[in-house]
C-alpha cells in the first residue's frame, strides 16, 4: 500500500476508535452499575462526560491542528485517547471512570477534527479526495453500529472494562503507523500565534450548550442552571464572533460563512445529525422496551443499516461523479429522510426481517450524503482545514444531542397526552416515538433543501479575492512539510 493509503488507514483507525467510543458504552452502563454499585448520577456523568468535554473542544483541537501542525496534534490526541481507555478500564470507581472518560474527550477533541485535515493535506481535490472521504466516512458508519453490538458482547461475554481495553491495542498500532507515514502539514499563511480569547469564549460557549442539552430532560427545560446555561452560551457566542471579528489572527476566520458550500453543509450535515442520532437513541428503546430485544439483539439490528451506509459511502465517489453532488445528496438526505418516517408505519408487532426495508433506506441515504463533506473540504480554504472539520465535527455533535433533546420532548409530550386519553403505556409510547420520528424525517428532508442550496452549480461560494480568504493567501496552496 502507498503512502497516502497507509495515511488514510491511520486516520480511519483513529476514526473508528473515537465514534466507537461515543455509543459502545451505552449497553454496558448496566453491567457497569452493578459493579460499581452506581447512582443515576453516576451513570449519567459517566455518558456526559466524554460527550461534554469532546463537544466543547472541537474547535480548538482543530484550530491546534492549523497552527501547530495537523500530524503532531493527531498523534497527541491520539496518546491522550490512548493512555485514558487503559485508565477508564481499570477504574475500580465511578470517579475514576468519570475522569477517564473526560480524558478520552480530550485525546478525542485533538484527534477527530485533524482526521479530515490530514485528508484534506494529503489527498488532492476531485475524485480521489472524494473516495478517501468516503472510505472515513464508512469507517464512522461502521463504528455507530458496531458499538452497540461489540459493547453488548465485550460486557456480557467477558467485562466492561473492555469496552475500553480494545482501544489500547488499536491506539499503539495506530501511532507507530501514523508516525511513519503522515507527513506534517500546515498552511505557510496561517498564523502561528494562538488565539486564547477565541479558544477560550467558544470551549465555554460549547461547554454551557452541551451541558444544557444533556441535563435539560432531568432538571427541566426551565430551572434555573438550565435556562443560565443557555443565557450563558448565548452570550459567550457572541462574545466569540465579536472577539473573532476583530482579531488579526482569529480562531476562525468568519468568512468561511460566506462560502455557499460551506454554510449549506454545515446546515445539512446538522439535519443529517438531528436525524440519525435522535432516531437511533430512540429506536433503542424501541426495539428493547417495545419489541422486546436484549441488547445484543438491538445492536445486531442496526447492523445491516451500518452495512448498507458503509457501502453506500464508498460507491458515492463514482455516483456524485456521474451525477454531481449537488443532484445527489439533497436526494439522498429524502431518501433518508423517507425511511425514517417509514419506521412509523411499525407497530408493537414488529420483527426483526420487518424494520430492515426502513433501516435499509436509511443506511443507503445516509451513506449517499457523503459527498457533501467531500464539497465542503474542496470549498474551503486549505490554512483552515483543521478549524473548518473542527466547525463540522462539532456543529455534528450539537445536532445530535439537540435531536435528541427535542425528538425527546416531543416523544415525551405526545406520549402524556395519550396516556391522559387513556391509552396503554406501550401504545402512548409508540404514538410519540411515532411524532419523533416524522419531526425527524421533516428536519432531514430540510437538510436536503440547504444542501441543493449549498452544492447547486454557479459560483463556488468561496471568500472574496483579497479578503481573510483570499485564493492568493489561501485557496489551493499545498502544505509544506514541517518539523514533527
Amino acid at each position: 500500500m502507498r503512502r497516502p493509503g497507509l495515511t488514510l488507514l491511520a486516520v480511519a483507525l483513529a476514526t473508528f476508535m473515537s465514534y466507537l467510543d461515543n455509543n459502545i458504552i451505552n449497553v454496558a452502563i448496566p453491567a457497569i452499575e452493578r459493579e460499581l454499585h452506581l447512582t443515576t448520577s453516576g451513570m449519567e456523568w459517566i455518558v456526559s462526560s466524554y460527550i461534554l468535554v469532546f463537544a466543547s473542544l472541537l474547535l480548538a483541537g482543530g484550530r491546534l491542528a492549523d497552527v501547530w501542525g495537523r500530524k503532531r496534534v493527531f498523534l497527541v490526541g491520539l496518546a491522550i485517547f490512548t493512555a485514558s481507555s487503559l485508565v477508564a478500564g481499570l477504574a475500580g470507581s465511578v470517579d475514576v471512570l468519570v475522569a477517564g472518560r473526560a480524558v478520552q474527550g480530550l485525546g478525542a477533541a485533538l484527534m477527530t477534527p485533524t482526521t479530515l485535515a490530514i485528508i484534506s493535506a494529503t489527498f488532492a481535490e476531485g475524485r480521489r479526495r472524494a473516495a478517501a472521504v468516503g472510505i472515513w466516512s464508512a469507517v464512522g458508519a461502521l463504528a455507530l453500529a458496531v458499538g452497540p453490538l461489540l459493547g453488548g458482547l465485550l460486557s456480557q461475554y467477558l467485562s466492561w472494562g473492555w469496552i475500553f481495553f480494545i482501544n489500547v491495542p488499536v491506539g499503539i498500532v495506530t501511532f507507530v503507523l501514523a508516525a511513519a507515514v503522515i507527513t506534517e502539514s500546515r498552511n505557510p499563511q496561517t498564523p502561528r500565534r494562538f488565539d486564547g480569547p477565541g479558544v477560550l469564549t467558544s470551549a465555554a460557549a460549547l461547554f454551557a450548550l452541551t451541558f444544557a442539552l444533556i441535563e435539560g430532560p432531568d432538571r427541566g427545560w426551565t430551572s434555573p442552571v438550565i435556562l443560565g446555561c443557555f443565557a450563558i452560551a448565548a452570550g459567550l457566542a457572541a462574545a466569540f464572533v465579536l472577539i473573532e471579528r476583530r482579531s488579526a489572527e482569529p480562531m476562525v476566520a468568519l468568512s468561511l460563512f460566506r462560502a455557499r458550500v460551506f454554510t449549506g453543509g454545515v446546515l445539512a450535515l446538522m439535519m443529517w445529525a438531528f436525524g440519525l442520532f435522535g432516531i437511533y437513541f430512540f429506536t433503542s428503546l424501541y426495539l428493547q422496551g417495545v419489541l422486546g430485544f436484549s441488547p445484543t439483539e438491538a445492536g445486531a439490528a442496526f447492523v445491516p443499516m451500518a452495512l448498507l451506509m458503509a457501502g453506500s459511502a464508498v460507491a458515492s465517489e463514482r455516483i456524485s461523479h456521474r451525477f454531481g453532488a449537488g443532484r445527489v445528496v439533497p436526494v439522498a438526505m429524502l431518501l433518508m429522510a423517507g425511511g425514517i418516517a417509514s419506521v412509523s408505519l411499525l407497530g408493537a408487532d414488529a420483527g426483526f426481517w420487518s424494520l430492515m426495508p426502513a433501516f435499509a433506506v436509511i443506511g443507503i441515504g445516509g451513506g449517499l450524503t457523503v459527498p457533501l463533506t467531500a464539497g465542503v473540504l474542496d470549498a474551503m480554504p486549505r490554512g483552515e482545514a483543521g478549524v473548518a472539520s473542527g466547525i463540522f465535527n462539532a456543529s455534528r455533535e450539537v445536532a445530535g444531542l439537540l435531536g435528541i433533546t427535542v425528538i425527546g420532548a416531543v416523544l415525551t409530550a405526545r406520549q402524556n397526552a395519550l396516556l391522559a386519553a387513556g391509552e396503554t403505556p406501550t401504545d402512548a409510547f409508540l404514538g410519540g416515538y411515532r411524532a419523533g420520528l416524522l419531526l425527524a424525517g421533516a428536519l432531514v428532508a430540510a437538510g436536503g433543501v440547504a444542501a441543493f442550496v449549498g452544492l447547486r452549480r454557479g459560483r463556488a461560494g468561496r471568500p472574496p479575492a483579497g479578503g481573510p480568504g483570499a485564493p492568493d493567501a489561501r485557496l489551493g496552496v499545498e502544505p509544506v512539510a514541517v518539523a514533527g
